[in-house]
């Protein structure tokens, strides 16, 4: 213990210190799933260039198609122009390795919620990135500073939980871990605004704020569907107009995605222990059957082509 104690101490003090006047001008998105794909059009959207790196051809190209698709989608709604689409899909780069990493002033970490994935992941980028570059991760249960012990600037390490869809969204948690420094606090404060979102600080904690928050919620709502009390629709009807709710409860948890919703779940009910937070039977069967919501066509509801939701 006391040798790790040590270990850390060295590496705070040895890590490169941020210019304060040159801020976040380059970021680079690693993964590009539904979450990296958002974050990458909306940091684009606000005039940066971007970078996403995926692990391979196939799923690059398929995300591109999909980026595509999506603003397009937002076109034809009038919600966006097509002046708009060029400028995004001109910002943004796309590749399937870690050239030129160290070009970067921000590198976002946005894989699957794994531990073991997302420590690989910033292994490899600790030994290219410029040594000033900022590490985010975009994970919403797992530790934030077990995470960053692996890697030589723990200083460094810190949270963006974005919330999806990401464009439309506004809110965006910091999650400062136990090393990070008031330093990188206030650079990643001054780009979240700079993004047009609203940053809400909070600690270090499976869940933080709006993970633990509605994971109950929604395990609760799939219990009284599953017992039959009512339909999926009325169930979301309900708290939409008795709570002013946007989306009911297991509509948003078709699109968050219902495995991303079960590894929240199993997550916070290994790292708790709060009965809340146990899985139902519901979610573990549609996920076994690959309905895992919006992005697969069916989920507890069913969608079209363009994820918009079939009555």
């Amino acid at each position: 213990m006391q040798e790790e104690k040590l270990r850390l101490e060295d590496l705070l003090g040895a890590s490169a210190s941020l210019d304060p006047k040159a801020g976040i001008n380059t970021v680079a998105i690693i993964g590009a799933g539904v979450m990296g794909q958002g974050i990458g059009q909306t940091i684009a959207a606000y005039g940066f260039e971007v970078l996403v790196v995926e692990k391979d051809i196939t799923n690059l190209e398929k995300s591109k198609v999909n980026l595509a698709d999506g603003i397009d989608y937002e076109i034809k709604r009038w919600a966006m122009t097509n002046s708009d689409k060029k400028a995004i899909l001109g910002r943004i780069k796309w590749q399937t390795d870690l050239k030129n990493i160290d070009e970067y002033d921000l590198i976002i970490e946005a894989v699957e919620e794994d531990f073991d994935l997302k420590v690989s992941v910033f292994k490899e980028l600790d030994k290219l990135a410029k040594k000033e570059a900022i590490f985010v991760s975009n994970t919403s249960t797992l530790s934030l500073t077990k995470i960053s012990e692996k890697t030589s600037r723990p200083d460094k390490m810190i949270g963006l939980h974005f919330l999806n869809p990401v464009p439309k969204i506004p809110l965006v948690e910091i999650v400062k871990c136990l090393y990070t420094s008031n330093e990188t606090v206030e650079f990643v404060k001054d780009f979240v605004s700079k993004i047009g979102k609203t940053p809400v600080e909070v600690y270090e904690y499976p869940g933080f704020i709006t993970t633990r928050s509605i994971v109950p919620l929604i395990n609760e709502a799939m219990h009284i569907l599953l017992e039959g009390v009512a339909t999926a629709k009325d169930i979301d009807t309900a708290m939409k107009l008795g709570y002013n709710f946007q989306y009911g409860p297991l509509e948003m948890a078709d699109m968050m995605g219902l495995d991303e919703v079960l590894t929240w779940m199993e997550t916070l009910w290994k790292t708790l222990g709060e009965p809340r937070y146990r899985p139902n039977p519901m979610i573990r069967k549609l996920v076994r059957e690959r309905k895992l919501g919006r992005k697969t066509g069916e989920g507890i509801f069913k969608y079209d082509e363009h994820g918009n939701k079939l009555l």
